[in-house]
């Protein structure tokens, strides 16, 4: 019997099969070789280290943005374009444990231009008066605000369905007596967190339209 090639596919593949079940802090390469029936070195022809690794992560999870984005008909207003865009990058984070954070402060090693605004997005804000500084202050404001916002949403639902006890409601509310009730009930409950997203949303759009008179 022949051993198992070892690939970059393979290692991150792997890697995102055991993100959703041990989490980031749990992720090691010593653990993937071990699912790998490997040593540990023989991962490092292909990631040197966890930094490596998550960058790796990091770039596999944005090209499956990217390609589902690509897949979707251009909005002809640019503030339905970036919904579009926001929402897909959201639900490809929740797809993983943890997903938001592999994205954080990582390195994408694709291909650029998969990425790159100017062919959808920026022509669309162009046509809308806005310059291209302001254009990519927009896009980037939105892209940080999802990824923050997700790994918020996160850690209060670690995966999809499931709170962390930490973050029970109820309990909130009972030893946080000193505030509102109504207040905590929103900022926690499951069935606000899509409406909160898209209501965070809805407010960097408005104050992109409405710019301050400085800009």
């Amino acid at each position: 019997m022949f051993p198992v090639k070892i690939t970059r596919d393979r290692i991150v593949r792997t890697a995102l099969r055991l993100l959703d079940e041990v989490g980031l802090e749990g992720l090691t390469l010593r653990r993937i070789a071990t699912e790998l029936d490997v040593r540990a070195p023989a991962l490092y022809w292909h990631v040197e280290n966890k930094k490596q690794l998550l960058d790796e992560l990091a770039t596999t999870l944005l090209d499956e943005a990217a390609t589902g984005i690509a897949e979707t008909p251009v909005q002809p207003d640019w503030r339905e374009e970036i919904r579009t865009g926001a929402a897909f990058l959201r639900t490809v984070m929740l797809a993983h444990r943890d997903g938001a954070k592999v994205l954080s402060g990582t390195f994408y090693n694709g291909d650029a231009t998969a990425l790159a605004p100017e062919e959808r997005l920026l022509p669309l804000l162009h046509s809308a008066g806005f310059t291209t500084p302001d254009a990519i202050d927009l896009i980037m404001t939105v892209l940080h605000y999802t990824i923050g916002f997700v790994i918020e949403e996160q850690e209060v639902f670690p995966t999809p369905g499931q709170r962390d006890p930490r973050y029970d409601v109820d309990t909130l509310i009972a030893t946080n007596t000193a505030r509102d009730p109504d207040v905590v009930r929103y900022m926690f409950a499951a069935d606000t967190v899509e409406r909160r997203f898209h209501s965070g949303l809805r407010l960097i759009i408005a104050g992109a339209q409405h710019p301050s008179p400085d800009r």
